[in-house]
């Protein structure tokens, strides 16, 4: 299940995109050759098959360029679309049409691209026990609509900040002593309702981590071998966690494993955007 992201989420981030594309003086291309009462409608259209998200960021671009172009959406956030597809229609100036342009193209785009790549990660584990979960590895101050893009494609966020949850990881368990007393501390410390994660490399480590009693154990870079193994010695003690070395062709193997979640990094950190377009009328 979607939902649109709130205005006063998104609006913040969409200014700052505008400011950086209009610069100190404004769209000067389109000053110059377009005339201020020239109106226009612009349709924005799937070049190629995907999955939407960020429909409602496109359209606040443009009424945030002007509000008193009228926005038509054709198309929700998690909708599967085509080639050809027509995603949303604007009607005004068509001065603002063309200045909200590529920052309304640039996000809807990028978000397409990976609600689309999850979907593919998605469809690959069906009929498994595991879920895929998108990471914090997010483009800095696009976390919020980059982790809706995961959910229009299907799949689970991870934490949102480092305040979500524990999750200690090597550097934690160096600095901590070993595993069982980091994960003592972060008990005594997080209270009852904070979930408490730890990382794991080897079988001998899950060994010594499972009766510290961890919610979750992410386990790092093992083979299936190895995860088939972790599933045995966990017996559902805690949720199993698999992360590294995750892409479209391993990801089916490594769920069938029987680990509850595969964490995948690449749908965000290095995602192709979908090529979408917008043609404009006069």
């Amino acid at each position: 299940m979607t939902f649109p992201l709130p205005d006063e989420l998104i609006k913040p981030l969409l200014l700052r995109a505008l400011e950086e594309d209009l610069g100190q003086g404004g769209d000067l291309t389109t000053l110059a050759t377009i005339g201020a009462d020239v109106t226009a409608t612009a349709q924005l259209n799937a070049r190629e098959t995907g999955v939407v998200a960020g429909i409602d960021v496109a359209a606040l671009a443009f009424r945030l360029v002007d509000p008193s172009v009228s926005v038509t959406l054709h198309v929700k956030d998690g909708d599967e679309i085509s080639a050809g597809s027509a995603l949303l229609t604007a009607e005004g100036s068509a001065r603002s049409l063309l200045t909200a342009e590529r920052t309304a193209l640039n996000m809807l785009s990028h978000l397409c691209g990976i609600a689309s790549l999850t979907a593919r990660y998605v469809a690959e584990v069906t009929g498994t026990p595991a879920s895929i979960a998108g990471t914090r590895k997010t483009l800095p101050g696009l976390r919020v609509v980059q982790k809706h893009a995961i959910r229009c494609g299907g799949a689970m966020t991870h934490r949102m900040s480092l305040s979500d949850a524990v999750m200690i990881k090597d550097n934690h368990v160096a600095a901590a002593g070993g595993i069982a007393e980091a994960i003592g501390q972060a008990r005594s410390f997080a209270g009852h309702t904070v979930k408490v994660e730890v990382e794991v490399d080897t079988l001998d480590q899950l060994k010594v981590a499972l009766p510290a009693k961890p919610d979750i154990v992410l386990l790092d870079n093992m083979t299936t071998d190895q995860l088939r193994e972790a599933v045995a010695l966990n017996q559902s003690q805690a949720v199993l966690e698999a992360s590294g070395g995750v892409n479209l062709e391993t990801v089916r193997s490594i769920a069938e494993t029987g680990v509850d979640i595969i964490s995948v990094g690449a749908l965000t950190h290095s995602v192709q955007a979908l090529d979408i377009g917008m043609e404009l009328n006069v």
